[in-house]
């Protein structure tokens, strides 16, 4: 087929691909120079998309609402209900950070121990949240393990150093050990460790599948 003298104008104007199309109206499609609609086609658009409008309004407000509202329930929280909450999706992370990981304790990979059944996996702590509380959220502190190793044997101290220092190293672990600091967490800093694991989960789960 015969090209046209545009045509073949346009094949090498390396501006060509990236020209804007002409400003339609979006109510008559006419190509328009101002505003997106014309002023005689103003009433006529607005009669036709009206519940539209309502809707998308209606849902803008909705939404308005429920921050407001998820930010009065988070001023009504406490210390220790926002610290269970991190502690929730902190959890939720170190289980799906170890997911092909054995207990860190006893080596297994299945949940069924000693005819017990499957009693699942906990996100067990090498120093407790009781006597090291500032290392509630240190990762290397904490690692998959069986809820029968972590609730019923309680935690297995010994048999989880010996874990952890495969996976992290000594020096690793004798700086959890000596580690005394006080700490006392924060409203702030709480909502900022619970924000970030919830990233880290949605990332790592997305990586992962």
């Amino acid at each position: 087929m015969k090209r046209t003298a545009f045509q073949s104008n346009c094949a090498h104007d390396p501006l060509a691909e990236t020209r804007i199309e002409p400003r339609k109206c979006k109510h008559c499609r006419k190509r328009t120079e101002g505003p997106a609609l014309h002023d005689e086609c103003v009433g006529a658009w607005w009669e036709a998309n009206r519940e539209k409008v309502k809707a998308m309004a209606e849902r803008a407000k909705a939404k308005v609402e429920r921050a407001h509202l998820k930010q009065r329930k988070a001023a009504l929280l406490r210390i220790p209900d926002l610290i269970a909450l991190a502690q929730k999706d902190f959890n939720a992370y170190i289980r799906e950070r170890d997911k092909d990981q054995p207990c860190i304790c006893c080596g297994r990979t299945k949940t069924a121990v000693d005819g017990l059944g499957s009693h699942g996996w906990d996100a067990g702590h090498y120093r407790s949240t009781g006597s090291a509380p500032h290392h509630r959220f240190n990762e290397n502190n904490c690692h998959r393990q069986l809820v029968y190793c972590n609730r019923h044997g309680a935690g297995r101290a010994v048999d989880y150093r010996i874990g952890l220092i495969a996976r992290i190293g000594l020096a690793a672990v004798e700086a959890l050990e000596s580690d005394n600091a006080i700490h006392r967490w924060t409203r702030e800093e709480l909502i900022s460790v619970r924000d970030e694991y919830k990233r880290k989960l949605k990332t790592l789960k997305a990586k992962n599948d």
